[in-house]
């Protein structure tokens, strides 16, 4: 049986399942990319509840810290969970599956490391400076990754083959 749905024009001479392995790579290689950031940025969030700073937080500011820390942990789970999914499915024959469901877990977890990278910028500013600086500081990393993560691909997608030889 074979499964077409990502059988797509785009002029590479391939078959479904060549197709298949290399959108499996492709995955992979983000995934490998966004893990070593989440995983950098997880050690740094546990780090700062051993440091003798970290009584004089606020209630709020302890909130937002565990809040970064679960969030860390979920984004973490999300991004591994193709990987395990492979372990469980491997020589199955079901790579297509594979591979939207490894598509899928990519795209929730850019949008939980979004989250993770604007709330612990929000909560070193709130830190260091204030919660005013630290809304401002929040605000424009979202707005600099709402540009560079979502308008930037849709116009690139809407646009299409126009910069292509």
């Amino acid at each position: 049986m074979s499964d077409t749905s990502d059988d797509l024009d785009d002029g590479r001479p391939e078959s479904p399942a060549q197709r298949a392995d290399r959108n499996w790579n492709d995955i992979l290689q983000e995934l490998r990319v966004l893990q070593t950031g989440t995983q950098i940025l997880t050690g740094f969030l546990l780090a700062l509840a051993f440091q003798s700073s970290f009584a004089d937080l606020d209630t709020g500011q302890r909130v937002l810290y565990l809040a970064l820390v679960a969030l860390s942990a979920l984004s973490a789970v999300v991004a591994l969970a193709p990987v395990a999914l492979h372990r469980a499915v491997f020589r199955l024959r079901v790579k297509p599956a594979l591979v939207r469901v490894g598509h899928a877990s990519l795209r929730g977890a850019l949008v939980l490391v979004c989250l993770l990278l604007v709330g612990v910028v929000t909560f070193v500013f709130d830190v260091v400076v204030g919660r005013g600086a630290a809304v401002t500081a929040g605000v424009v990393l979202a707005a600099i990754i709402l540009v560079l993560w979502v308008a930037v691909p849709l116009t690139i997608r809407h646009r299409g083959g126009e910069a292509a030889p």
